[in-house]
Formats: structure tokens, sequence, C-alpha cells
């Protein structure tokens, strides 16, 4: 249904051969749950999930999908997954090229030093200020890539920059953790080979671990903002005569420490004042190209007197410039350097536009994800009348220490939507198997998925109750790998102990079905099937035809097709 407003693009048509279901088409998002090797280092495979068993052996509707790399847009096919990419590709039912694609074109070309980036070198060089670099450090080309810092940094020497200054996330997670020293090293390199021309102080100043320091994500906890700010910005941190010393030293304090709750530092000078707090005149990029984890720093600069966040003293008077722009409702932050793909006609724009009641919940940690990414990097809902929303509050506690998160409130949340009778779309993301994954622990890991098949298990009766329709599916793999690996695949060992894993997979995920509705068909997915194509399908289980813009679905109907 739609009237004489909706863009006729946007129209959509009854399918000729499936019905719409009774009930609705729910979707659950199994963030980090891939299809692994089923080894003593696969949590999905050690843990007891009977719920996703019985799915996986419904009578052929199911399968795997493609969920990293070309599959997601991403700049080649060694290039893991992420919650971002894995959301957008999954809404927008298309590929498209993400966000460190466009910026090493960008670079490549030459573009990115058209825009903004003259702005902000001239006002520095007109200042006598410094620029200075924040964000992860890694190749791991999820938030980030060091190869694009490095030639930011080379082109700032070119420009005739005098002063340049990083202050780096180490990472982890995205990457074989206690990875930084390697990172850092490659850092100073390029940092130091410009040093040596002379007239140039080119040095690394701060940092800390991504998951305690600047990288936040969703509000879930401003402190972690504050511990940035107060290290970056005012040089208010411990301090060290160097980055790699600050990183030796708390591995010697706690042995085992992640690289990614390293506690913030500073690097300080000879006499003990930080190498380069943030002052007026100075410029400021945040490096990283993906949006989740960058919004809040760049908030705390931008921001007037109204910031009420945390206390951030005097702030002082930057240019201040995100990669990307980081959200394109909120204009945040206001200058960047590379425009982001825009994302139109995504799944839900087209189901709001055809009167379509649509449900989206998740806690916290994964919130944006089934909303603001799902939606095509829009904030917001496309018709406030059709469209519910609901967060549930995630724990702030270390994510291995309550591995079950809040598995069981989401589904609450999803068995109450579903039993209202209103909404025919509901989609809901269980962040366990990635946000648990992410910390290395495989006994936590494994109890995370546990709760997690608990809850599916609870939704499941209630969809067959109403004659719905499950899906279930991840946006990219994690949990189901949880050790390194050599190029065979044998799992890596160090003192006879395993290198347990902290980044995604580039597995496939999961694609099962359950319908309660009746009706008959089947799957054939098409060659090297991937997220992309999950939209389609969703759309023919609601009961209409999918737009040509969207990659095929994965159903195979009496039609034949």
């Amino acid at each position: 249904m739609h009237d004489d407003t909706t863009p006729a693009s946007l129209v959509l048509r009854g399918h000729p051969v499936l019905p719409a279901p009774a009930g609705p088409v729910v979707l659950l998002i199994l963030d980090g749950v891939g299809v692994g090797a089923g080894d003593e280092f696969d949590a999905l495979a050690l843990a007891r999930t009977p719920t996703l068993d019985a799915l996986r052996r419904d009578d052929g509707l199911a399968t795997t999908l493609r969920a990293h790399g070309t599959a997601v847009g991403l700049p080649s096919d060694a290039d893991i997954g992420n919650s971002e990419v894995g959301h957008n590709i999954m809404g927008a039912g298309r590929v498209f090229d993400q966000g460190a694609k466009c910026v090493d074109r960008a670079i490549e070309t030459g573009e990115l030093y058209d825009g903004y980036w003259k702005t902000l070198v001239e006002r520095v060089r007109a200042g006598a200020g410094a620029l200075h670099f924040m964000g992860l450090l890694s190749d791991g080309n999820v938030h980030s890539h060091e190869a694009q810092l490095h030639a930011l940094i080379r082109r700032a020497d070119r420009e005739g920059l005098a002063r340049v200054y990083v202050h780096a996330l180490l990472d982890g997670r995205d990457v074989p953790d206690r990875t930084a020293l390697v990172y850092l090293e490659r850092l100073e390199a390029v940092l130091a080979a410009i040093r040596d021309k002379g007239g140039r102080d080119y040095r690394v100043a701060s940092g800390g671990g991504r998951m305690v320091v600047t990288m936040d994500r969703y509000e879930a906890d401003w402190s972690i903002v504050a511990r940035g700010w107060r290290a970056h910005v005012r040089g208010e941190a411990q301090g060290f005569a160097s980055a790699a010393a600050a990183v030796e030293h708390f591995r010697a304090a706690e042995p085992g420490i992640s690289d990614q709750v390293l506690p913030e530092f500073t690097v300080r000078n000879a006499d003990g004042s930080p190498v380069a707090p943030i002052e007026d005149g100075d410029g400021v990029v945040f490096f990283n190209f993906r949006g989740d984890r960058a919004m809040e720093m760049s908030r705390a600069f931008t921001e007037g007197a109204g910031f009420d966040r945390f206390d951030r003293g005097r702030v002082p008077d930057t240019a201040f410039a995100g990669m990307m722009l980081y959200d394109g409702d909120l204009g945040i932050p206001e200058h960047y350097l590379v425009s982001p793909p825009r994302v139109r006609n995504t799944l839900s724009e087209y189901l709001a536009a055809a009167g379509v009641p649509q449900f989206a919940c998740a806690e916290t940690q994964k919130f944006g994800h089934v909303t603001y990414f799902w939606n095509g990097n829009r904030s917001g809902k496309f018709d406030e009348s059709l469209e519910e929303y609901v967060e549930i509050a995630s724990d702030q506690v270390p994510f291995e220490q309550r591995p079950w998160m809040r598995s069981a409130e989401t589904a609450d949340a999803v068995g109450r939507a579903v039993g209202e009778d209103r909404h025919r779309f509901i989609r809901a993301n269980f962040a366990g198997g990635d946000m648990v994954g992410h910390t290395g622990d495989l006994q936590a890991t494994i109890i995370a998925l546990e709760a997690i098949d608990l809850a599916v298990g609870r939704i499941l009766p209630a969809v067959a109750a109403v004659r719905g329709c499950l899906v279930v599916t991840a946006d990219h793999g994690n949990s189901e790998d949880m050790v390194e690996r050599d190029k065979t695949g044998a799992p890596l060992r160090q003192d006879g102990k395993p290198v347990f894993r902290t980044a995604h997979s580039i597995n496939p995920v999961p694609f099962l079905i359950r319908d309660f509705s009746g009706r008959a068909y089947g799957l054939a997915p098409p060659p090297a099937a991937g997220l992309a194509n999950l939209a389609a399908t969703l759309l023919e289980l609601l009961g209409y035809q999918p737009p040509a813009e969207f990659a095929p679905s994965l159903l195979r109907v009496k039609t034949g097709r």
C-alpha cells in the first residue's frame, strides 16, 4: 500500500506466489556468530545450543552467507567483516563501497586534499599551530587503517607543517591481540623519517586501549571519552618517554593485559611536560572512517556550552574534522575529509513507504546497528507512526564477567512485540557472540552463546503461536573461531598455550528460516550469496516482490525462479 506522496521508486507490489504470513517476519541477528571449523576453539560448536541445532536441521531452509570482504563492500576478501558494514549491507539489500574503500580512493586520487583539508592546513599554518591525528592505530580496516594515517602524516610534511602529533588508540580487537608495539614501531618509523629531515616535530603524544579510552559508542559510557579528553587534549595522564614505553610498563604491571584495555597515557618531554596537549589554533583530525566510535569525541570537540556529558574544562579553539561524516542527519562532525556513501532506498524505507509497521530492538552495544546502520547511516525513523525502536541498556561491566549480557531482556522485548500483533517486520540484535567473543575468553563466550540460544528458544514459540516466520542470521563471524591460526588453519600456540583470538573472522554466517505460515518454498542461493541477499529475501517472506535494485532473493518458490 502507498499514497500519492510515495515516490514511484519506493512502491512495493504484492508477490505473485507467496502471500504475506499471518504473523510477523522476525529477524534475529546473532552478532559475531559465524560457521566455524567445529573444533576445540569453536565456541558455537562447544556451546549447548539445542534451538539453533534444530533450526539448522529444518527441512532444507538453512544455508550460509558471505559476510566479509568484497561481499560487504570492503577493499579485498582478506578484510574481515564487521557489525557496521554487515548491518549496512543487510539493510540496503545491495553492496556499496564502505568507508575504507572511499578513503583509499580519495587518498589515491588526491580528492581528499581538495576539500576541508585545505582549510585545516591553512589555519594551522597561519597560526603556527600543530596538527593532531587521533584514532585507532592498526590495519584492521574496520574503523581505520594505519596506511591512511601514514599518508596523511606524509602529506602534512609536504604541506610544510612543522608540528604533527598522533594520539594513538591501541587495538587488539580487529587485529591479533598484543600487537600494539608492531603498529607503534611502524608509525614511529614514519615520524622519525620526517624528523630526520630537520625542522619538524612529529611524534606520538598520547594513547590508550580502544575499549577504555576515547572510543565509546552509543553513549554507553562517557567516562571512556572523558579519559581520552584528559589524555589527548589536556595531557593529564600517566607520562612516559614513549608510547612503546607505556605499553611495556602496563604489560609488566599486568601480564597478559589486552591491548584494547591498556590505560590512557601521555608521552612527556625530558622536563616532565606533556609533548603535545591540544591548544588554541591547532587542527585535529579523527582519522577513523567508521563513525560509531568516533561520534562522542567529535561531539566533545564541537559542541558548545550546552555539552554536559563530562567536564571538559576550557575547550581549545581548534579546527576539527572527521575522516568522514559520521552522522549525516545530525551533521556530526560539521567538517570532514571524505564524503560517505549515500545509501537510499533501504529495506526499511521501502517498508515505511508501503505502510508496513516495523519494530527494532537491541541492547545499547548494538542498538545503533539495527537502527542507524541498518537504515543506511540515517538517524531517526522513516515514519514515526510505523516504527518503534527499543533500546535495552547494556551492563557497564567487562563483558566476560556477565557474558549473558542482555539476551533475556532482548528476548522479552521481541516476544512482547510478536504478541502485540501490530508490527509486520521485527528485527533484533543479540550482542553476546561479538562483544564477549572480543574478550578472547572461550568459556565466557560459550556461556554467551548458550544464553542467546535460550533467548531464541523463547522467541520461537511466540512466532509459532501467531503463525509468523522466524529468520536467523549474523552480521559477521567471531565467536566460532577463538584462536589465532597459521596459514594451514592450525591453531597457533605460544609456550604450549593457544593464542586466543579477539578479532572477527572471515567465516560465513548462518542463514536459517522457520516458517509457521504453511507456505511452500525452498532455498536457492545464488553463487557467492552474501548479506546483500537478505533484504530481497525478507521482502518475499513479507509477501512482496523485491525491487530490481536489490540483490536476488535466496528463496526458490513454485514458479521456478
